[in-house]
């Protein structure tokens, strides 16, 4: 440790450790616009200046290291007057545009420039003007705002993986763009707004949209994928605007993915606003008075093992758990959430979570990934992954299909099942995890969503206990889910119970009735003819076509919500604003529906459903938190019936951009998947 004074106060900071954080550490505010904390050091923006005893000039705190003795001022006539020049500097070719600029209000540049800036400026030549340049239909750019302080280019190479930003030229003709200007082919391009210190990068969707101080800010959770990344839901009356990342080290750090930023038009379009019934063959709108009584009509005398439920990916816990005592105070056991038909294992929790924790993978030294594509399924855990192989401490190998991009080196092991045997047998890869002090596999939803499903998962399982992944202080085995409302749903119970069927059972035949909540990730054309179906959801989207009865519910920012993410942490989501027309909070319309149907639910308010979920299971109490540890009984999940076979695995996301009811309606999700999906790459002049 180096012992250090700032303006006079005396601290102790990590040998290595740089002047700035000396100074944050010792509580004194330093104005930076190229520094940032999770990228590499670049030292060319120079707000930074600080002045350090005996120096001969003031140095740039980000890029100095601390020195035992040091003495650092942090606000003498010396500092003062180097930051005002430095920003008069910044100035000269900046444009004029704070009253036009979507970045008013939360732009670096403008702070600092009231803050530390001098009166004026002494340049009277004429101001550059730069092209603006093409990258994709996310992020605007206005690139003379630009002060080249390449937070920008350090973000796609270091987090994202994908070099594709760049400086040209030299000084003033010095430009930042993709060199042959095309749409950034990252999941993580939204990114790039967030770490902008000033309107160069702006975006797109928002563009002249609104003012930040106009906006009502919302905490939240992102249930578009498993990832769970704590996001903030601006709203301006009955409307969202725009979705942005919060911080949080365990889960997300701060970033978000693309799809859970943008995809939010999509909430105001093929929206379920009011109740529809089945007549005479054509859906028609219908009261909740009229809906409540068809289903209570055609519900009447139904046998209990010839009703059923499915649960969708993004439902909440609470609504899941409604169902589920619906279903039994119906006394059916007909339930399933996997509609994947993932050959899961839920007699112990730990067979169906991603049990290294997220932030676990700043501890690996190991990694297999099989039949998973981290990069589409969850590309902030991707971009995690990719931080700890950066740092030279991480290999990784994976099963799968070849020519995967995972932004990082990986070593393709075989294209199906029989990798895992090979590395079961102690071969290749299998050598790096052995020798690793805490490896770590990832298995893939879709690798088990086949017939050898459960045999697929039996054997990841005992391959991590033969390379020494699950030990009393590490558990290496994770499963990698695709949605927010996937655990949740297991945790909460809504599994087929003694003698119940599956969703595969269900389309099989014998069924009266099928009750889908928010259900639309398999083809509704399966459910058999005969079968009354009650769609209940907030899109209409694939399964609302096949319905009888449909009863409009709310999307995950209309409601409050628990919904846990892989690794198995509970988090709750907050009404950021009401559904559309008639639409109500799922609970309240499966509450409304039992007391139709006769089944009174034993909760008349959120609050007391909870305590139930709760009761049921006490991990939907351990808001925000997760239950971690090693592994201290490696006896594995039961193989199954079905053998592994030769068939090699597929991934389960074929379209990234339209991966989920909400983002099907997307016309931006849309405009993404025609550009990102053509093979052709799309260029600025198309």
């Amino acid at each position: 440790m180096a012992k250090v004074t700032v303006d006079g106060i005396e601290i102790e900071v990590p040998n290595g450790a740089t002047v700035l954080q000396a100074c944050e550490a010792a509580g004194k505010e330093i104005p930076r616009f190229c520094y940032h904390e999770r990228l590499s050091v670049a030292g060319n923006c120079r707000m930074c200046l600080v002045e350090v005893e005996k120096a001969p000039k003031p140095v740039a705190s980000c890029a100095y290291p601390v020195a035992d003795g040091m003495k650092v001022f942090t606000d003498s006539a010396m500092v003062r007057n180097a930051r005002r020049n430095v920003m008069e500097f910044l100035l000269i070719n900046h444009p004029l545009d704070c009253p036009i600029c979507d970045q008013g209000g939360e732009c670096d540049l403008q702070d600092q420039a009231t803050a530390y800036g001098g009166q004026g400026g002494r340049y009277r030549e004429q101001k550059r003007a730069v092209k603006d340049k093409y990258m994709g239909p996310l992020v605007k750019t206005i690139m003379t705002r630009c002060i080249q302080c390449t937070r920008c280019i350090r973000f796609a190479t270091e987090v994202a993986g994908v070099p594709e930003l760049g400086a040209t030229g030299r000084g003033e003709d010095m430009q930042i763009g993709t060199y042959v200007e095309k749409a950034l082919s990252t999941e993580l391009s939204g990114n790039l707004i967030d770490i902008c210190p000033v309107g160069a990068l702006t975006s797109r969707p928002y563009a002249f949209v609104s003012r930040p101080w106009e906006l009502r800010k919302t905490d939240s959770i992102d249930v578009l994928d498993a990832v769970g990344a704590n996001i903030r839901i601006d709203t301006r009356g009955p409307e969202v605007l725009r979705i942005l990342p919060r911080t949080n080290e365990d889960v997300n750090e701060e970033w978000m993915a693309d799809r859970g930023r943008f995809s939010f038009d999509g909430l105001k379009r093929k929206r379920l606003d009011r109740p529809w019934i089945r007549v005479e063959g054509k859906l028609r709108p219908a009261s909740w008075e009229e809906a409540f009584a068809a289903i209570a009509d055609r519900f009447q005398g139904l046998k209990p093992e010839r009703v059923g439920a499915v649960a969708g990916d993004l439902v909440d816990a609470e609504s899941a758990f409604a169902l589920r005592e619906l279903m039994a105070g119906l006394g059916s056991s007909n339930l399933d959430c996997r509609q994947d038909g993932a050959a899961l294992d839920t007699s112990r929790r730990d067979f169906y979570l991603f049990n290294s924790g997220i932030a676990g993978i700043d501890e690996a030294d190991a990694l297999l990934i099989i039949g998973s594509n981290p990069r589409q399924e969850a590309p902030v855990l991707n971009a995690r992954i990719r931080k700890r192989w950066a740092s030279g401490a991480l290999k990784v190998g994976y099963v799968g299909p070849k020519g995967l991009n995972l932004t990082y080196k990986a070593q393709h092991l075989g294209e199906g099942p029989a990798a895992l045997a090979a590395l079961q047998a102690g071969e290749g890869f299998a050598e790096v995890l052995k020798g690793a002090s805490k490896p770590m596999i990832i298995l893939g939803r879709a690798a088990i969503a086949r017939a050898d499903g459960a045999a697929v998962l039996a054997a990841a399982w005992a391959l991590a206990d033969a390379v020494g992944a699950l030990t009393p202080d590490w558990h290496g085995f994770n499963l990698l889910h695709l949605f927010g409302g996937q655990v949740g749903a297991l945790d909460a119970g809504f599994l087929p119970g003694p003698g119940g069927k599956d969703l595969s059972a269900m389309l099989s035949g014998g069924m009266d009735a099928l009750w889908l909540l928010g259900a639309d990730g398999f083809d509704p054309a399966l459910i058999p003819a005969e079968t009354f179906v009650v769609y209940q959801g907030h899109h209409g989207d694939r399964a609302a076509s096949r319905a009888d009865v449909i009863l409009p519910g709310a999307a995950y920012p209309e409601k409050e919500g628990t919904y846990v993410n892989t690794e198995g942490r509970a988090q709750r989501g907050r009404l950021a604003l009401h559904p559309p027309g008639e639409a109500r909070e799922d609970w309240r319309i499966i509450r409304a529906a039992g007391a139709a149907l006769g089944v009174p639910l034993a909760f008349d308010t959120l609050d007391a459903l909870r305590a139930r979920l709760v009761a049921a299971n006490p991990v939907f109490g351990m808001v925000d938190g997760r239950v971690a540890g090693g592994c201290l009984d490696t006896t594995g999940p039961v193989a199954g019936p079905t053998p592994l076979s030769h068939t090699d695995f597929t991934l389960p996301v074929t379209d990234y951009w339209q991966a989920d009811a909400i983002s099907r309606a997307s016309e931006t999700m849309a405009e993404c998947s025609r550009i990102y999906n053509d093979a052709t790459p799309k260029l600025a002049a198309e």
